[in-house]
């Protein structure tokens, strides 16, 4: 009864932000923030998410509430990590009732330095929503991909050109799209027109969810083998492959011909067009 009582009041109060309160707070430029102010685009970050009541999220920059109000819709609880010193005081108060019924919690904190575990959360055990500055993306996905408490499901607004890169829109990979593509499933769920945002970006961003996330494609070898294998792959990207991973010095350079040949990769293929099942065949191989 909680809950439904609960849903109606965070219907409520998302209308409120809707039509211009609670807007006091403006952007910090040192802080990457851009404030999502597009109702669809909200509800489709959480669609995308797939919660339930028994989903714990973990929402990275709540800003001023307006997506928390969604999840807390949704999921049975929301853990949000918040750097801005200014809207901890303002987020606390909105949330005052559901902090009190303990299913919101805000941390304080830099994301980049949150470990997890501090918060009881274990491998597959929460769901990772964030609109994150887009000068961490890097950074923060592989420090999530990697972790040992890893979230089941991404959910991340990122910039459009970022997200087409790491689906390979183009038919060509990189270690970005390799990068994420070992640990989860990613697709893009929609555009976001820079309008969207206030203060508007400089380029329109996209919603990716990161699904069924994993360390199963390591089993056989190392997360640093592979990923070392990847960077000398892509160290020249208009060189072929055969010849950057020579610069491996402990791979011998008569091996690495046979290895192609064993595992289906040409002779003469560059690393943009090498699938994750190649590489992982390939680790294999030289593993034996």
């Amino acid at each position: 009864m909680k809950k439904q009582k609960n849903r109606k009041e965070y219907q409520g109060s998302v209308a409120e932000n809707f039509s211009g309160k609670n807007l006091g707070y403006q952007a910090k430029k040192s802080l990457g923030q851009n404030f999502l102010n597009s109702k669809p685009a909200l509800e489709k970050i959480v669609a995308s998410a797939y919660l339930s009541s028994a989903d714990t999220v973990l929402e990275v920059g709540p800003g001023k509430g307006a997506l928390t109000e969604l999840l807390l819709a949704k999921a049975g609880k929301v853990i949000a990590v918040e750097k801005d010193d200014r809207l901890i005081p303002f987020l606390k108060e909105k949330f005052k009732q559901e902090i009190s019924f303990g299913d919101f919690l805000l941390v304080h904190g830099d994301i980049l330095e949150f470990n997890p575990a501090s918060q009881n959360l274990s491998q597959n055990s929460y769901k990772l929503v964030a609109n994150i500055p887009y000068y961490i993306t890097g950074i923060f996905i592989r420090k999530f991909l990697s972790e040992v408490a890893q979230p089941s499901t991404m959910v991340l607004m990122l910039q459009k050109e970022v997200a087409e890169r790491i689906v390979a829109r183009d038919g060509k990979e990189s270690i970005l799209s390799m990068s994420v593509k070992a640990y989860g499933t990613p697709k893009i769920i929609g555009i976001v027109k820079a309008g969207s945002f206030t203060p508007s970006p400089a380029v329109d961003s996209a919603i990716l969810a990161i699904e069924s996330i994993s360390k199963d494609f390591f089993k056989g070898f190392s997360e640093d083998t592979f990923f070392e294998l990847l960077k000398a792959g892509f160290s020249s990207k208009r060189k072929q492959m055969l010849g950057n991973l020579k610069k491996i010095e402990k791979i011998p350079t008569g091996f690495l011909p046979e290895l192609f040949q064993k595992v289906g990769i040409e002779l003469n293929a560059r690393a943009e067009d090498i699938t994750l099942l190649q590489w992982k065949k390939l680790l294999e191989a030289m593993e034996e």
